[in-house]
């Protein structure tokens, strides 16, 4: 049984997939503001947290806020992630949680902190994956052109977390390798590599492991070639799936997948995975493509119910749905599950 449906409430989806849109869900003191929004990823007890890329010219703002589960600010940290902030996941190790956060263009790292923003550990490439320029764990440049970008440079944007501690880092910007490291972040593996055949990648932006079938898969949103690829924990090829735009993540809840689209939508594919898009409306994409940066500077021109550039989502608890844009003022939405 899903909540009520609130009068005025604009409704997305179908069948057991119906959810109410909240837009701008959450509201910052005055003292801080909203930039470009990223990521999103849910504690045990309910609480959101939401990585802003954040400006490098403003170097004491947190990158990363803190919300209860009714929606009220509770705290912001993570300076150290201003100007480079991306990737966020929340894991329960034994009695404790953990934030795991990446950090890409200048910053070139990712940590593992404690919910209050202290820094557990921090690394940066893994330079026996043997891809890495040999300056990439030195470079200190901190301008933001283009100069740092390519195959040769560690650019990571998500993490995926298997039981025993181990995780997948896909590095989506930089060699569009998925590292495979043990549960003290100590490197052991890679694959992937770009190109379109079956088993590369154009630009790997984020990665979940699926549980849904006989064993476990490391299913990666695939972004520029618009389709998710499913592998084994060795990283072997098993299935390919089109049928999306540009795929930026993966959350699970049950036997559903959740695949924010940066092109305007959400799409949800269900334990066939059939898939069943949020928000969709091709003649609203049109209108956001058609000044790629226009609309995303302009929150007077958004609608609710329609996305601008969904950049990352992950579910609740009870399977409601939080959202996280690419808009420059920021941007977060709550889908609250009716169905």
């Amino acid at each position: 049984m899903g909540n009520p449906v609130r009068e005025g409430g604009v409704i997305v989806g179908e069948g057991a997939h119906k959810y109410e849109v909240i837009n701008d869900w959450v509201s910052l003191p005055d003292k801080y503001s909203w930039q470009t929004t990223h990521n999103v990823a849910v504690d045990k007890d309910g609480n959101l947290y939401v990585i802003h890329e954040g400006k490098s010219s403003l170097p004491d703002h947190p990158a990363i806020f803190v919300f209860d589960a009714e929606g009220t600010f509770v705290k912001g940290f993570g300076k150290q992630f201003q100007g480079g902030g991306h990737g966020l996941e929340v894991r329960t190790e034994g009695k404790e949680q953990f934030l795991y956060v990446t950090g890409y263009l200048k910053l070139k790292t990712f940590a593992k902190l404690t919910l209050d923003g202290e820094e557990v550990w921090s690394r940066k490439a893994p330079m026996d994956a043997g891809v890495y320029a040999a300056d990439e764990n030195t470079w200190t440049e901190a301008s933001e052109n283009k100069g740092f970008w390519g195959r040769n440079h560690f650019l990571p944007t998500n993490f995926a977390f298997l039981p025993n501690g181990d995780f997948f880092l896909v590095d989506g910007y930089g060699s569009y390798l998925i590292h495979r490291y043990d549960k003290d972040a100590k490197y052991l593996s890679s694959f992937g590599g770009i190109g379109k055949e079956d088993g590369k990648f154009n630009l790997p932006h984020g990665l979940w492991i699926d549980s849904r079938g006989k064993e476990p898969l490391v299913v990666v949103a695939d972004r520029a070639n618009a389709r998710l690829q499913w592998f084994t924990l060795e990283g072997k090829h098993r299935k390919t799936l089109e049928g999306f735009i540009l795929p930026a993540n993966v959350d699970q809840f049950e036997d559903t997948l959740l695949v924010p689209d940066l092109s305007a939508r959400i799409t949800l594919l269900d334990k066939e995975n059939k898939l069943i898009h949020l928000g969709e409306d091709p003649e609203w994409r049109k209108e956001v493509l058609k000044d790629k940066m226009a609309l995303r500077r302009a929150p007077e021109n958004w609608v609710s119910g329609k996305f601008v550039h969904p950049h990352d989502a992950c579910f609740a608890k009870n399977g409601d749905i939080y959202v996280a844009e690419w808009v420059s003022t920021g941007r977060v939405s709550k889908l609250r599950r009716v169905s």
